[in-house]
């Protein structure tokens, strides 16, 4: 029997799309024969997931956790909507939520860790479910957020199941105030954060290129009117301004009450759980942002499997 090596299991995990657990135990039973151990992955359909890898995952679920001073966010891609309705589905998002809070939202961390209840990992896993569900899946992102002091809060916009949706948020309050009042201030913020879609807590966060290229264009966008440029230099800063109320999360006005800028919300809050309080960063993740959607000629695609 030839021996098997790590090597040979890194090739027939190459070759398969297997996870490696799975690799090993096929090479295993095959006595080292790379052609026999991927026909045996594929009678067992383990190798089914290789065939999925080049489909477009733009469906899926945000999953949050968050416990005490520490919370992390995830989002995991299927191909349909219909795949984020299964139960088996949810179980894995939720689950790699809670594992993510464990490894601080550090997504090489978090595919290698053990997948709770398993003896393999989470990338593993994954492998695992799209070879029994039929359909391409990838842990697509996370992110992690923690304080010293204070409260890590989540809320999921349209809830599907417990902690699972399709907007997921975390904000992060640095106080030494009242837990209880921090927590309720901070899901409010959170809600806040969901509709407003802040860029940046506030102007030194504000992403530099984003903020060049807005320059940029109020800048042609006023030199139209034909005004001196000392004129122009005026209206670009007051027009960034107003840019800056629409990005940066302090300078918004809060979604709950609808008149006080967030800054202002804190300064009330910090009276009321008897401590400053500040934001020391949020996250939001929407599924399927950034992702290019295929789009499918129907027509096309019947021609082709007439061979059309």
């Amino acid at each position: 029997m030839a021996e098997i090596t790590a090597a040979l299991v890194k090739e027939l995990r190459e070759s398969s799309g297997a996870g490696m657990m799975d690799c090993k135990k096929a090479l295993t039973e095959t006595g080292g024969d790379l052609e026999a151990a991927v026909d045996w992955l594929r009678k067992k359909g383990l190798a089914a997931a290789a065939k999925k890898a080049g489909r477009v995952a733009a469906e899926g679920l945000v999953g949050v956790a968050a416990e005490g001073t520490s919370g992390a966010v995830v989002e995991v891609n299927s191909e349909t909507d219909f795949v984020a309705r299964n139960d088996s589905f949810q179980d894995f998002v939720r689950n790699v939520a809670e594992v993510a809070l464990a490894e601080g939202g550090d997504l090489d961390k978090i595919q290698a860790a053990t997948y709770p209840g398993a003896g393999h990992s989470v990338a593993d896993e994954l492998t695992s479910m799209i070879a029994k569900i039929g359909e391409n899946m990838a842990l697509r992102r996370t992110a992690g957020i923690s304080v010293d002091e204070g409260v890590v809060c989540s809320y999921i916009h349209n809830q599907t199941a417990p902690g699972l949706g399709k907007i997921g948020v975390l904000v992060g309050l640095a106080s030494s105030g009242d837990k209880a009042k921090l927590e309720a201030l901070g899901r409010q913020l959170a809600m806040h954060v969901a509709a407003a879609q802040p860029q940046a807590v506030d102007r030194d966060g504000v992403d530099a290129s984003a903020l060049d290229r807005e320059r940029d264009v109020l800048s042609e966008q006023a030199r139209a009117s034909g005004k001196p440029e000392e004129i122009i230099a005026k209206m670009v800063e007051g027009r960034l301004r107003k840019f800056y109320e629409e990005v940066c999360l302090l300078e918004q006005v809060f979604v709950i009450d609808g008149e006080n800028k967030v800054s202002k919300v804190l300064e009330a809050a910090a009276k009321d759980v008897g401590a400053p309080v500040s934001i020391a960063g949020f996250v939001r993740f929407q599924l399927g942002e950034g992702v290019e959607r295929e789009e499918q000629d129907f027509a096309a695609e019947v021609a082709a499997t007439l061979g059309g």
